[in-house]
């Protein structure tokens, strides 16, 4: 015959409420990243990032880029 023990998982005292779920979870939400633009040609880039639109870091140019016309 097998006897089979009931308490062999961790069961919660009480249920978890709704509100106390949520306050947990608050943390775990996302979140737009930065964007600045660029100040030579005003295209939205990230922060700390090369231009891909005119190759331009800090004044300075780091990637060559061709002009379409």
């Amino acid at each position: 015959m097998l006897k089979f023990d009931i308490q062999r998982f961790a069961v919660p005292f009480r249920r978890t409420s709704k509100t106390k779920k949520r306050m947990r979870r608050t943390h775990l939400k996302k979140e737009v990243g930065a964007i600045t633009t660029c100040a030579k040609c005003g295209a939205a880039i990230r922060p700390h990032r090369a231009c891909t639109k005119c190759g331009n870091y800090k004044n300075q140019e780091v990637i060559k880029t061709t002009e379409e016309k």
